[in-house]
């Protein structure tokens, strides 16, 4: 009995073998998500050590795109604490808080990407965008200017 020394793959009308486009070696396996996620977290390993240890006790998120709330066809409600680029939202901080069964909810900083992603003209353009965001957020939090903890802004 005739018995193949490779698994067949399937190629049903001739296309070539399936699997993935691009080795994990190579950096355009990563998906745009994901290099914006280490974006983020390398602006965040960038601040002084005081402010990242500040970050210990905050959640970062990243999302692709804001949710909307609308109040009517014209206006569009966004949520507190938001920073808006032409009222299109690029960031939200969300405080923390104790709910009603005692359970302490750490503050949140989320980063909304594709709004970023298309103002960002170029990689250097966006890493700016998203690091004088990220310190605006952090300056929020902690009720102080965010010079003081960037002093280039």
């Amino acid at each position: 009995m005739y018995r193949p020394q490779y698994p067949r793959a399937r190629d049903r009308r001739g296309r070539g073998p399936r699997g993935a486009l691009f080795p994990s070696t190579v950096p355009l396996h990563r998906s745009r998500a994901e290099l914006f996620d280490d974006l983020v977290l390398d602006i965040v390993d960038g601040l002084d050590p005081r402010w990242q240890r500040v970050l210990e006790n905050v959640e970062l998120a990243v999302e692709d795109v804001p949710a909307v709330r609308h109040a009517s066809m014209d206006d569009v409600v966004h949520q507190p604490n938001v920073i808006e680029d032409a009222s299109v939202p690029l960031s939200r901080l969300v405080p923390g808080r104790v709910d009603g069964l005692g359970r302490e909810h750490l503050p949140r900083i989320v980063i909304y990407r594709r709004p970023m992603e298309v103002r960002g003209k170029s990689a250097a353009d966006l890493q700016t965008l998203v690091h004088d965001v990220v310190v605006e957020q952090l300056a929020n939090l902690l009720g102080i200017d965010p010079s003081e903890i960037d002093p280039q802004l």
